[in-house]
């Protein structure tokens, strides 16, 4: 099957996939203090200090984008480069400490997976059940707890 998505990141999911996508955040976070976004961009960056890296772009986004500023440090971040097809996928410090490298490399294989098969809808679903799984796992809901960043999709 040919893959006939949009390289502009506004039109590579259709609203109906984007609904889907919003869906799975919020059931993911409905069991966790934590806070889970997706990002789109067209390509990476090749210019410093992306230089080209998806991970180090997603760092890059992550700030930009006050992930950093959850009170638990426990905010994920699902970049892709829609057009380059390339993507990662990066949690905050404490989060980071509890689950390790291999946690984030199973969610990349996990994602890359359904990615192979142009099921990109399929794929960002499935990482972002996994990362809703491990954050319920170390940071449970509390009857406290506030949504602390927004629920959106964002674009550059």
């Amino acid at each position: 099957m040919a893959d006939t998505r949009s390289s502009r990141p506004r039109g590579f999911f259709s609203d109906d996939e984007q609904e889907r996508i919003l869906a799975a955040i919020e059931t993911a976070e409905r069991r966790t203090s934590g806070e889970i976004r997706l990002h789109l961009e067209r390509d990476v960056p090749d210019e410093a200090p992306s230089g080209g890296d998806p991970y180090r772009r997603s760092r890059r986004v992550f700030e930009r984008l006050h992930m950093h500023r959850t009170a638990a440090r426990n905010g994920v971040l699902v970049y892709m480069a829609v057009r380059a097809r390339r993507f990662a996928v990066v949690g905050d410090e404490a989060l980071h400490a509890r689950v390790g490298d291999d946690f984030w490399a199973d969610v990349i294989e996990t994602m890359g997976r359904h990615f192979a098969e142009d099921r990109f809808v399929e794929g960002v679903v499935a990482g972002i059940h996994r990362i809703g799984e491990k954050l319920r796992e170390h940071f449970p809901y509390r009857d406290d707890d506030v949504n602390e960043l927004p629920d959106e999709i964002s674009f550059d």
